[in-house]
């Protein structure tokens, strides 16, 4: 068990951490959640020996691992991605080393009831014990497993790690990690630098994995599926809930409900009881039951709402002006860089008011697509043709690390600004949580949360009907993240997000556009409907390679404990989603049969509802059979 005792930290005037205590045990799934500066890294830092808190200690079990994986790692360069992975086995490599010794040993010693002797075979029975547990038995089957659990192909382990962009090296950074499969495993935005298959198959390793893990995220669907306790910083104090994200936020505001329930019934008690100490101290007879009555209620344990940090960004859009109804037209556009080409080929239409996500592995071309639509890059081979009265919005991955630092957050808004918005810009950064002296800082001193929303803030200087955004939430909390979700789903314009979060897209955009093989595959749905598509045509290919089998072979290809188990997972949420959506088609076909129905205004987003759940339900119903089949 890991214990964090009392531990207090504090920069200048402001306490980071005020003397909080909490236990790891065996075997844990954690999520450690907070507003952006809360003091979440730092309480890993301290969780990892890397920072020593002002006061407060840590203890964790003398012979226990740790592995952290957090933004500043340096990667080592010079190796293959292979060579580089293989040393998480170093610990293995040297069990293996000394078991062969004391097999040498044993064939030469002849004295078999001496304590030397024994103390040999019980160093060799722990530390078989050992070399089995950390994977020694199929070190480089397990590595070329995780790689590819983690995107990367095979004709990438002999390529140089130098080769690789820093997200694909913190990639190499996470599998060594998990290959090391140490006993407590604290995460640092793991998802940051993933995909979204990527995240999925990170998501069910964890699921199984033998040790305690510590996650921060601010991807709630990551949380909600692998961690089952939450704890909260919150202004320095600490908070605990036996629960994933979804339902810590429920239980969350429950707790403050009741004890600001239980606060303002103590205050009337307290105030009735000062009222009647008031009146019994002006008599001389009732002196000293009022003095009695006064220390009964200097003993009354107050009831404290602890102070909430709610401050959110104030996000809205200007009315875009009208764009024509084509707004890109993408043909026949190829794009290489050197001899690596990304996109091959490839169309896409964007019409007026479409939404669309782009999705994919990472390298597959979304963001090159994107700064090719925004004229930030020129194609190899084809065109981009964008529509007319088109004004666009760009906010690039690398948006809040572009700004200048050398200059104020008023000086670049200013240097973003139209003249007619520069009386403006004072409340503009006021809604984006700068005010006052804020605006005078110079952006170098600004976290990178701080640098996403000032981003942010030069989007709405000028009116704009296309709105592209290459992963805006990656330095974004969970507050701020849901203000944005909720100010792009009232954009009247088009919309076209890269992203691998799949809580922040679902239910933004209607089309979704998956990047493989360098083509584009559309699925017209949000995020969720194409992972079930994706999810529906791989069981597909297991049908189908079980068809052949029999085909070929006389008798189906018997499916492993793994594979079974998958299909039968998927039987079992098939049929949960079928029950689900049937049910809901139900309601909208009642609310649809009232008289009243097409007079009332959210009449249309309730068919466009019902239109999508029958969709759903003919996908489900799909899917479901598709499983039962390749079981058999």
């Amino acid at each position: 068990m890991l214990t964090a005792s009392n531990i207090f930290i504090k920069y200048g005037d402001r306490t980071l951490l005020d003397r909080i205590s909490f236990t790891i045990g065996d075997k844990e799934r954690i999520g450690l959640v907070g507003r952006n500066g809360a003091g979440k890294s730092t309480l890993l830092q301290v969780i990892a020996g890397n920072v020593r808190p002002d006061d407060g200690n840590i203890q964790r079990p003398t012979a226990s691992t740790l592995g952290f994986l957090h933004q500043e790692m340096n990667i080592p360069k010079g190796k293959t991605v292979m060579e580089e992975t293989m040393t998480a086995f170093d610990e293995a490599k040297f069990v293996e080393n000394r078991l062969a010794e004391i097999h040498e040993e044993l064939t030469h010693r002849t004295d078999y009831e001496s304590d030397s002797y024994m103390n040999l075979l019980n160093e060799m029975s722990d530390l078989d014990h050992r070399f089995h547990i950390i994977g020694g038995t199929n070190m480089e089957a397990e590595a070329e497993k995780i790689l590819k659990g983690l995107g990367f192909k095979n004709s990438d382990f002999q390529r140089l790690t130098d080769e690789f962009s820093g997200g694909w090296q913190m990639r190499i950074e996470l599998a060594k990690m998990l290959l090391q499969r140490p006993d407590y495993l604290l995460l640092d935005e793991p998802t940051n630098h993933l995909d979204i298959e990527s995240i999925i198959w990170l998501e069910e390793f964890l699921q199984t994995y033998e040790g305690s893990t510590i996650v921060i995220s601010h991807d709630k669907t990551f949380l909600d599926n692998v961690t089952k306790r939450t704890i909260e910083i919150e202004l320095g104090k600490l908070y605990e809930y036996k629960a994933n994200y979804s339902k810590y936020v429920e239980m969350r505001a429950e707790r403050r409900e009741k004890m600001s329930a239980a606060m303002n019934n103590q205050q009337k008690v307290i105030d009735q009881m000062e009222r009647t100490i008031s009146r019994f101290m002006a008599k001389a007879t009732k002196t000293s039951l009022a003095q009695s009555m006064q220390k009964k209620l200097d003993k009354i344990d107050r009831i404290e709402l602890e102070d909430v940090d709610t401050a959110t960004m104030n996000i809205r859009f200007p009315v875009p002006p009208r764009s024509g109804q084509v707004v890109a037209d993408v043909k026949n556009l190829s794009k290489s860089y050197g001899h690596l080409n990304v996109l091959n080929q490839v169309d896409l239409q964007i019409e007026r008011g479409d939404r669309i996500a782009f999705v994919g592995q990472n390298g597959q071309g979304k963001t090159t697509l994107a700064k090719l639509i925004v004229n930030h890059l020129q194609p190899t081979s084809g065109e981009v043709k964008i529509g007319h009265n088109v004004h666009i919005g760009y906010y690039a991955q690398n948006q809040a690390e572009a700004l200048d630092p050398k200059i104020t957050l008023l000086e670049t808004m200013e240097l973003h600004s139209p003249p007619e918005m520069r009386t403006r810009l004072r409340n503009i950064l006021g809604s984006f949580l700068f005010s006052g002296e804020d605006q005078d800082k110079k952006v170098s001193v600004l976290s990178g949360g701080e640098r996403a929303r000032l981003a942010m803030a030069c989007l709405l200087l000028r009116p704009i009907n296309l709105l592209v955004l290459d992963e805006p939430t990656n330095h974004l909390d969970m507050l701020s993240k849901e203000v944005l979700k909720v100010s792009l789903t009232d954009f009247s314009g088009t919309l076209l997000v890269v992203s691998h979060d799949r809580d922040f897209l679902a239910g933004l955009t209607d089309t979704t556009v998956e990047f493989r093989d360098k083509k584009l595959h559309t699925y017209l749905g949000d995020v969720n409907y194409f992972l079930e598509k994706r999810k529906l045509d791989d069981m597909r290919q297991v049908e189908l390679a079980t068809k052949n089998a029999v085909a070929t072979n006389g008798h189906a290809k018997e499916l492993n404990h793994e594979e079974r188990k998958n299909l039968q997972r998927a039987v079992t949420n098939a049929e949960k989603k079928v029950e689900q959506l049937e049910a809901k088609i139900s309601d909208i076909e009642s609310r649809m049969a009232l008289p009243d129905f097409y007079q009332k205004p959210d009449s249309q987003k309730v068919l466009n509802e019902y239109t999508k759940a029958k969709a759903d339900l003919e996908a489900a119903m799909s899917e479901w059979m598709v499983a039962q089949d390749a079981l058999g």
